[in-house]
């Protein structure tokens, strides 16, 4: 039934008003003889925070950069909401101007403020004029607690400042997807906490979300889905119960028991 679901157009599904914000299907990339990802095929609704899961080398640093196309897929569809980006005639910029993506590096700039940082590509790439990029910005900065940093550097901010700052950049043109890549990896342990919680707020806000993660309990707790890859395939899909809690299958119990105190 689910195979029945992912080969209908776009159009099709928009008929029955559930399209998917994102749609992967049957994605395929290989980097030489290595097969990376092998089909894979899921789909991201609206207002939906999807956890990508698994070990290193499983594929999902791979998976994420083919939906911000960083890498081009060799294989396979990947939609945007109707929008096939994987279509070597798409317009790439435009299609990142509606995905907002973080990763695990925070890619400040070191000589601009806060608040510069956070308009930079709404006033240079989407053309907003300075006023409005600003007021959008110090929203968002007020919305995340940091608005008392819009006028400091990112050497006075703590990393968990600048991941959150970060967020609030690939948040400022209101994209239809956050793409959240391994966005705790950097980060001291003591500010882990910092960050995941303003990402349970994102969702409580409706933002749609995909994220690679390691943090498992927050998986758990925050994801509507669970999506674990393993060797470059889709191993398990389902709810955080059914997949960390409740699988059958001895390989996902054994990487969900590396997790477990």
């Amino acid at each position: 039934m689910q195979q029945d679901a992912l080969v209908q157009s776009p159009a099709t599904t928009q008929k029955g008003d559930t399209q998917p914000v994102l749609r992967l299907d049957n994605v395929r990339k290989s980097f030489g003889s290595t097969q990376v990802l092998r089909g894979i095929s899921f789909d991201v609704k609206q207002h939906e925070v999807v956890a990508l899961l698994g070990p290193s080398g499983s594929g999902k640093s791979t998976l994420m950069k083919c939906v911000n196309l960083l890498e081009q897929v060799d294989d396979g569809q990947i939609w945007l909401g109707s929008t096939d980006i994987t279509d070597p005639r798409a317009n790439q910029d435009r299609i990142r101007a509606r995905i907002g993506v973080v990763f695990q590096q925070f890619n400040l700039f070191p000589h601009m403020s806060v608040l510069k940082n956070v308009t930079l590509a709404a006033i240079k790439v989407h053309h907003w004029s300075k006023d409005r990029a600003e007021a959008r910005a110090l929203e968002l900065l007020d919305r995340i607690g940091m608005r008392a940093k819009a006028k400091a550097y990112p050497d006075q901010l703590s990393g968990g400042q600048q991941q959150r700052v970060a967020i609030a950049r690939a948040l400022m043109t209101d994209p239809e997807l956050l793409l959240l890549d391994e966005i705790t990896s950097a980060l001291d342990p003591m500010l882990v906490g910092e960050v995941l919680n303003m990402v349970a707020e994102l969702k409580s806000q409706g933002t749609t979300i995909l994220m690679a993660t390691h943090e498992m309990s927050f998986a758990h707790d925050a994801a509507d889905r669970v999506v674990l890859m393993r060797n470059g395939i889709i191993a398990e899909n389902g709810t955080p119960r059914e997949v960390m809690d409740e699988s059958d299958d001895p390989q996902t119990r054994e990487f969900f028991a590396h997790f477990r105190h």
